[in-house]
């Protein structure tokens, strides 16, 4: 066992694949502190400055006040607070379904939906590029799992054509790595032609797009009721934690008795509820946080585009720029580092080979100033490399 796993070390560090962890030693935020160095911070997903907002912290101390720091059990057991109650509630109503439910990570809820609710006769549909969660999730399913290529609708109609009892499209809202959106729109016309289900991982477009903050469907100006299973989390926009699963009744009462995932964990702290509440308030009271987005999305596209950086086609907060070898990513990476900016490289198998990148994340709370140092330090380190 030992050697073996001492080998795939190796390999990795010869391919410049090795992940390291970051320590922070201040709060999540666009200026950040790591070993006593101070950093524009570029790699969050906290897209609207929420995670340091006084409110979340106001109403997370309340909660420890009254239920403590833990929950102390599972939902199904005496781990269920009026907090998690009340968030589920104000999370359906906000979406306009009927009901939700809360998962203790994206991960959780993602691998509980896929693993509970299909069997051998059934068919899941998966976008190639979809989160890995997803995929494990599918291959432990006991569904069959077919992929299509990214964002092919025509791949994807062919696969639809299996006869089968139930068929899921399953697809990210946006994409984690690439920054694009799924074509709900297309896809969604595909579910009603080849009745087909459609469960919509929206981790980073919940809170984000959308007029009023709902997501990729209310981007594309789709009820939300499209999506048979939506999914989306606290972590990125809300700046909170934990996920949540969202839909009909009968699918949240079938993951309550069947989800493993859900069953046999410890709830979320109250507190962590509490905050969420908090971040779901937010972003319906404040909405020029998407707005101040936007325009930074839009100055550093105009920036990228003046400096000919090899953008790859985005128009959300995730901005990757494409480099190819996972050498020229680490190093690009490192020199934007050694000038107290922090972009991290992300290579396979995260992305496909020879397709390694800086992910850059934008957030309401960046200056202009801070897109402008970013923009022409990476124009530099590119001659450079």
């Amino acid at each position: 066992m030992w050697s073996k796993l001492e080998t795939r070390l190796n390999q990795r560090r010869a391919q410049d694949m090795m992940r390291h962890r970051l320590t922070l030693e201040s709060g999540q935020d666009t200026e950040i502190s790591i070993a006593g160095e101070h950093f524009i911070n570029f790699s969050s997903n906290d897209y609207l400055g929420l995670a340091s907002h006084p409110k979340l912290s106001e109403a997370m101390q309340k909660a420890v006040q009254r239920y403590g720091s833990g929950s102390g059990a599972s939902h199904l057991v005496v781990g269920h607070s009026e907090e998690h109650h009340r968030l589920e509630e104000e999370l359906a109503e906000f979406l306009g379904v009927e009901q939700a439910l809360l998962f203790s990570s994206g991960f959780m809820a993602n691998y509980g939906v896929l693993t509970s609710l299909f069997d051998r006769k059934d068919l899941l549909v998966q976008d190639k590029l979809n989160h890995a969660s997803l995929i494990d999730g599918g291959r432990s399913s006991e569904a069959k799992m077919l992929r299509y290529a990214h964002n092919d609708m025509n791949a994807l109609e062919r696969q639809l054509k299996h006869q089968v009892d139930t068929k899921l499209i399953v697809t990210d809202g946006v994409f984690s790595m690439d920054g694009d959106l799924a074509p709900l729109p297309d896809m969604l016309e595909l579910s009603e032609q080849y009745k087909a289900k459609v469960m919509v991982d929206d981790a980073h477009g919940f809170g984000v797009l959308g007029a009023s903050g709902k997501g990729t469907l209310e981007h594309f100006e789709l009820e939300q009721s499209r999506a048979d299973i939506y999914m989306a989390t606290f972590g990125k926009a809300l700046g909170g934690y934990g996920a949540f699963v969202a839909g009909k009744s009968l699918l949240i009462e079938s993951l309550v008795q069947f989800a493993r995932s859900y069953i046999y964990t410890t709830a979320i702290p109250s507190a962590v509820a509490a905050a969420n509440r908090a971040g779901l308030a937010l972003i319906q009271s404040e909405p020029e946080r998407r707005q101040q987005l936007q325009h930074n999305i839009d100055y550093f596209k105009q920036l990228a585009a003046e400096k000919n950086l090899p953008l790859m086609p985005s128009d959300t907060a995730i901005q990757p720029i494409l480099l190819g070898s996972n050498e020229r990513a680490v190093a690009i990476s490192q020199g934007l580092r050694n000038k107290g900016l922090l972009v991290v490289a992300i290579r396979p198998p995260t992305v496909p080979e020879n397709s390694a990148r800086l992910r850059v994340t934008l957030t309401a709370n960046h200056q202009r100033q801070h897109i402008e140092q970013l923009i022409e330090t990476i124009a530099e380190l590119q001659v450079e490399h």
